[in-house]
């Protein structure tokens, strides 16, 4: 079949879900296939991945949901997939940075490419790159706004042992 998508309206605005055969393959905000990388242009609001992803995110935004258990379909680079999984293993209520990132992965020097690769990534809140912040502890760079990457670190914020924003 292909993929196809479906919306969610969400505290962070409407959110696209794509997903295809293999698995969730994207979270976009203000999707337009004009000028998205990610063609998809078949609407089905009742596939059965695309119900459960919305429901879990439903679940995650009301804070009764920590993790998620979705079969996700990256599409990028090795390296972009490198560091979209190491997004993964970011815990809940918790930051990391580029750094940390970097050398997660094995590639120290890697900083800004690892900053590059997170902005790219296409299942943001799941692979959770707003946990992501500068070595400075400020929030900078994310595809879905800063002010979307505050109100998700906020949402997540009772359960840090530091706030950001103090």
């Amino acid at each position: 079949m292909g993929t196809c998508f479906k919306r969610m309206a969400s505290p962070t605005g409407t959110l696209t879900l794509i997903a295809s055969e293999k698995g969730l393959r994207a979270v976009l905000w203000n999707y337009d296939p004009r000028k998205s990388d990610i063609d998809c242009r078949v609407e089905d609001p009742d596939h059965p991945l695309l119900l459960e992803a919305e429901k879990q995110l439903n679940e995650y935004f009301a804070k009764k949901r920590k993790t998620f258990s979705l079969k996700l379909d990256f599409i990028g680079s090795d390296f972009q997939i490198q560091v979209w999984e190491a997004l993964l293993t970011i815990p809940f209520g918790e930051t990391r940075t580029y750094g940390d990132i970097a050398r997660q992965i094995g590639n120290p020097d890697s900083v800004r490419a690892v900053g590059g690769a997170a902005n790219k990534n296409p299942i943001p809140i799941i692979a959770p790159c707003h946990r992501v912040i500068g070595a400075n502890g400020k929030l900078v760079g994310f595809g879905g706004g800063l002010e979307n990457k505050a109100l998700l670190l906020e949402l997540e914020a009772p359960y840090r042992q530091t706030s950001l924003f103090d």
